[in-house]
């Protein structure tokens, strides 16, 4: 399968879309926490359902996918889940616990983005875990919130939202223990890279005239190609992301 091409562009269709959805956290939180005005609030969080799937068929059927695409919306997708989680923590109808499971796995995704960096790579592409614990996650927020209602049809909803809810964290938890997985092994990857070259490099003894001036044919782990697709790029053809120094910013 051919990768769309991933452009520089900023002003595009998705983009905006993104944007726009990144507008709406606060006025969520406002209409949350200020006015108490459930049933609006609930209404920008099915719209910014709408758009995060709605900028994702655009970007690929119009070929749109940018770099900053795949860094904002990502990053509206946990700002709503904080947002919603806040909202409904604030106003008591799920406890502080759910909340602190899932900003700690956030919290250890975004310190582990230093190590990344101190080994040539960028944040690593959206698994299908993670997008599948984000759906859940989204999916249980508004059912949550109905089930603050007094109705059998709320009762419904609790038992429906705390199934997503806590299939979405699982999942969550699960799309996390996977991104270490592979960030080990990356690193673990880079490493035997650097100790082959070194060791290629070396004159042999008694033999230095032979390999004076030897050159591998390696490629070299620090300057991957990048050829990226709609989760992140991807190195060579391999599961690689994408180095900070190829132009790849910022899950």
């Amino acid at each position: 399968m051919v990768s769309p091409t991933v452009s520089d562009r900023v002003w595009t269709v998705p983009n905006l879309l993104s944007m726009l959805r990144l507008l709406g956290v606060p006025l969520f939180l406002w209409l949350i926490l200020v006015l108490h005005a459930d049933w609006w609030a609930l209404f920008v969080l099915a719209a910014a359902g709408l758009s995060d799937w709605l900028d994702g068929k655009i970007a690929r059927a119009w070929n749109q996918t940018s770099r900053l695409g795949t860094v904002l919306d990502p990053l509206a997708d946990r700002l709503y889940i904080f947002a919603a989680l806040l909202g409904l923590v604030v106003r008591g109808i799920v406890p502080w616990w759910l909340m602190a499971i899932l900003v700690l796995r956030d919290a250890l995704i975004l310190g582990a983005l230093p190590i990344l960096r101190h080994f040539g790579y960028g944040p690593l592409p959206v698994n299908f875990a993670g997008k599948v614990a984000t759906l859940c996650l989204l999916y249980s927020f508004p059912l949550l919130f109905i089930a603050g209602y007094a109705s059998i049809v709320t009762d419904v909803a609790r038992i429906i939202g705390w199934a997503f809810a806590l299939w979405g964290t699982a999942l969550y938890w699960w799309a996390g223990l996977l991104y270490a997985v592979q960030g080990l092994g990356l690193i673990a990857q880079t490493r035997r890279d650097e100790r082959a070259d070194h060791a290629g490099g070396l004159p042999a003894a008694g033999d230095s005239d032979s390999v004076r001036g030897h050159a591998t044919d390696r490629p070299d782990p620090a300057t991957p190609a990048t050829a990226d697709g709609d989760s992140g790029a991807v190195t060579d053809g391999s599961d690689r992301p994408s180095r900070p120094d190829q132009g790849r910013t910022g899950p």
